[in-house]
């Protein structure tokens, strides 16, 4: 890598192209593109939209996180799941920095790593640790097993899992160099060292031994109703308060709890894990229509935070598509932790607070209207503020934004995550059709990670 002259300042929103690319490398370029066929497959090493967060001490610097590898929906002989286009492929963050010419430079990578110290894989856990009976397949439509000299068999040979797999999607990096990732599969919250070490885990799994978090002797869990979200719909947002004590996740959309009758909900929940005193906090978001997703969250302080949601349209292929930044406040939202039970008000082991029997999933989802019921009953929403309508303010091209970087001058960064720059778009024949990930619909133009610089209104 060539010497880059080290920044004396903060580089200024004037100062910053807009949408300038984050570097990538190739991971392979073996395979046909679906939508050229003359053409070769480029999949790319970048995939860092998943988060963002700021260098504790460095301003022009902030990290991002990649996903759990190139995939591609997949139905074949072991059921619907998805391919691993880059079967060995390892999650991992990736520390970037903003240089005075306006270019992003990566300084490191941190490889993601198990408490012993091997690299983790993006293969989904186990049932019993929050796997979804997604079938892992490899590039050619084969599953992915135990034994992969074998051909597949439920009973003999079953689909390979990863009990430290994670589909990596919030980040939080904490001022002594250590990061909390959270992810899509359990979901799980998981503390890595500096050097990308696993050093502790707090997840809805009381059986899972890696759960060593520990306040006043009692192990930390995520409430059990967790383990209800939707496949590919987990933890999708993460952060920490600026002292450092509490971390506070979001779901991406509204779980199936207790069952799909929860899904189409605009319920989102927030979970709120105080390090130090060990509490454990639920506040209830409400997305502006239930179609959108939850992606984004960064702490302001101790109550307010800046948000993401939007609805994962292209505006270049739909002129309805939204973008929204919001800020939002629990200071007057409910802990839904602390809801007193009445007659028809009960606290559920399994699935949360629950009003006449039905989960907050289930009562949102019947009734949009139910969210006054909800306020009858004392139980409100986070506060929340529109602050950036991101189409109405950038020329922002994507379909997915994800990575939310709060500046020390108070600007927003914004990354979008570019899926490894291709995408699935149609099954034939039990084989997925894979090409490279375009913007328009002419499918001229290729995606790529780009960071985006924006100031919130007050």
């Amino acid at each position: 890598m060539t010497e880059q002259k080290p920044n004396t300042g903060i580089i200024s929103i004037e100062d910053f192209p807009q949408g300038c690319p984050l570097p990538y490398s190739v991971l392979d370029a073996t395979h046909i593109n679906a939508a050229y066929p003359e053409q070769k497959l480029e999949i790319r090493g970048g995939g860092y939209g998943s988060d963002a967060a700021a260098h504790p001490t460095n301003a022009n610097q902030f990290y991002v996180l990649t996903d759990r590898g190139p995939n591609a929906d997949f139905d074949g002989i072991a059921g619907k799941g998805k391919q691993f286009l880059v079967p060995d492929y390892t999650p991992y963050i990736g520390l970037f920095e903003l240089q005075a010419d306006g270019k992003i430079i990566k300084i490191k990578e941190i490889v993601l790593k198990d408490s012993n110290g091997n690299p983790i894989s993006g293969l989904p856990n186990p049932k019993a640790f929050g796997g979804t009976n997604e079938a892992p397949y490899d590039i050619d439509g084969r599953p992915m097993t135990v034994n992969p000299n074998l051909p597949f068999d439920a009973v003999s040979n079953p689909i390979k899992t990863d009990i430290d797999g994670l589909d990596p999607e919030g980040l939080a990096a904490l001022k002594d160099g250590s990061f909390w990732v959270s992810d899509e599969y359990g979901p799980h919250l998981v503390h890595y060292d500096a050097n990308g070490v696993e050093i502790a885990r707090i997840n809805a799994f009381a059986t899972d031994e890696r759960n060593n978090v520990l306040v006043n002797g009692k192990r930390l869990l995520l409430p059990a109703e967790f383990t209800k979200r939707r496949a590919n719909r987990g933890m999708e947002a993460l952060t920490i308060t600026p002292d450092q004590t509490t971390l506070v996740g979001i779901m991406e959309s509204s779980m199936d709890n207790p069952d799909k009758s929860g899904r189409g909900s605009s319920l989102v929940r927030i979970v709120a894990i105080n390090l130090i005193s060990g509490q454990i906090a639920q506040y209830l978001y409400r997305l502006e229509i239930a179609e959108h997703v939850a992606s984004g969250i960064v702490a302001i302080n101790e109550h307010e935070f800046y948000l993401i949601e939007h609805d994962r349209k292209f505006p270049l292929q739909d002129k309805s598509a939204q973008k929204l930044i919001y800020k939002i406040s629990i200071s007057q939202a409910t802990n839904i932790e602390e809801v007193i039970t009445t007659e028809t008000i009960r606290q559920d082991e399994n699935l949360g607070l629950t009003i006449n029997g039905q989960t907050l999933e289930q009562l949102i989802a019947e009734n949009e209207a139910n969210w006054q019921l909800l306020e009858t009953m004392a139980i409100k929403p986070v506060r929340k503020t529109l602050v950036v309508d991101v189409l109405a303010t950038l020329d922002y091209p994507h379909d997915k934004l994800e990575g939310l970087w709060l500046r020390q001058d108070g600007a927003l960064g914004l990354l979008n995550d570019d899926d490894f720059a291709l995408t699935d778009t149609e099954i034939v024949d039990a084989k997925s059709t894979i090409e490279q990930k375009y913007l328009d619909k002419e499918k001229t133009i290729e995606d790529a990670n780009r960071l985006y610089l924006v100031m919130p209104t007050k």
